[in-house]
């Protein structure tokens, strides 16, 4: 995957001009730079990225363009990949479970912000991290509802354990900070209240003052027609419930969100490869491509069909059963897909709303899975 260097007015044009074969994700960079600007604007505390969500050189670039001046890495290559594309921004190594030889490469970088849920990790960091202007930021987890899916169930300390880490951080002399994730694609506010309470509880119980509360990721981007992002609201609702919780301890806040920076600057167009004796729609995109997350958190519905000749196909929407492209049952999308009755084959289904999880877990899977990436000015059809 390659991305064009010709700047298309929209995906219309582009489809009806290259008539591409193989999926195509399309890039609004106006998109990107808005979004960090939102959260840049409006989120009370420093603003960083998940790299995760979408590592691309031209998100990266966008990003920081637009100002973002902190990252949230997983991995040494996602350190590598900031330090040479951003190279005086922070790095958080907030991947609670690390091998020693990553433990080294961070310090090596420079890194000096980590996260961590277990007793074991946290011997790790002290024995090899060296405290001085270290940060290291206690995870927990509460059993909150309203999530896509829940990340707790793999990352998170329990109070209790969350309490023992933090005196112990302070005690090696770290700067001690308190990190959680709500879960991914958090569409109420109210999912921030409880973890925030939670952790002015936990700094009291462990009789230690935070220098800083990372309220994780979790914000949500444009996927459902009658679901709109609350962003300003959930950011207003983090800075009240702080102050409320923390009074005069309030700690400085951070944010990492992903895809609510990232997943509405791409839009992919997958072409229908076969119509089954109109049933069933078969795309040359699916869950092995870059459509992977969508049997965990459901259908995006902003979708719109062209035909080959750019047009809109109007016709009264019909449920199909979409599958993807590979020999595998497995290779469909969830559910029954809402398209035009007139829908045929060479169509493209445009799907909104796909830059977060998209490019980063396409595989190659019977060989299918090329997939083309283009600029354009706007990603309206």
């Amino acid at each position: 995957m390659g991305l064009s260097k010709t700047i298309w007015t929209n995906p219309t044009e582009y489809l009806r001009v290259q008539q591409p074969e193989n999926p195509v994700l399309f890039f609004a960079p106006t998109v990107v730079q808005a979004a960090a600007r939102r959260f840049i604007d409006g989120f009370p505390g420093m603003v960083t990225y998940a790299v995760k969500s979408n590592p691309t050189e031209e998100v990266i670039d966008n990003l920081a363009a637009a100002g973002v001046r902190g990252y949230d890495c997983a991995s040494a290559f996602e350190i590598d990949l900031i330090r040479r594309l951003a190279p005086d921004a922070a790095i958080h190594y907030n991947n609670p479970v690390r091998a020693r030889h990553e433990i080294a490469h961070a310090v090596a970088r420079g890194v000096k912000s980590y996260s961590v849920d277990s007793k074991s990790e946290l011997a790790k960091l002290i024995e090899l991290v060296p405290a001085e202007g270290t940060e290291i930021s206690v995870r927990f987890k509460l059993p909150v509802a309203g999530a896509a899916y829940n990340f707790g169930a793999k990352f998170g300390a329990t109070e209790d354990v969350a309490v023992e880490l933090l005196k112990t951080v302070a005690e090696a002399g770290f700067i001690p900070s308190l990190t959680f994730h709500p879960g991914t694609q958090c569409t109420d506010p109210h999912a921030w209240e409880s973890y925030i309470r939670e952790a002015a509880e936990i700094a009291r119980k462990a009789g230690v003052t935070i220098a800083r509360l990372n309220v994780g990721g979790g914000f949500p981007n444009h996927r459902l027609h009658g679901v709109a992002p609350q962003l300003e609201e959930t950011f207003a609702l983090i800075d009240r419930v702080a102050t409320e919780a923390f009074g005069a301890d309030r700690p400085l806040l951070v944010c990492e969100p992903g895809r609510a920076l990232c997943g509405d600057a791409f839009t992919l167009a997958a072409r229908v490869k076969a119509l089954r004796d109109d049933t069933h729609v078969f795309l040359n995109d699916g869950v092995y491509g870059s459509l992977n997350e969508l049997p965990l958190i459901g259908v995006i519905d902003r979708m719109d069909v062209l035909a080959p000749n750019g047009d809109r196909r109007v016709g009264e929407a019909h449920p199909r059963i979409v599958f993807g492209p590979t020999c595998d049952s497995v290779d469909r999308l969830p559910g029954d897909i809402a398209l035009p009755a007139d829908v045929a084959e060479g169509d493209f289904v445009i799907v909104h709303g796909m830059g977060a999880y998209s490019v980063v877990t396409n595989s190659r899977f019977n060989g299918f899975g090329e997939l083309g990436l283009a600029t354009v000015l706007s990603l309206r059809v």
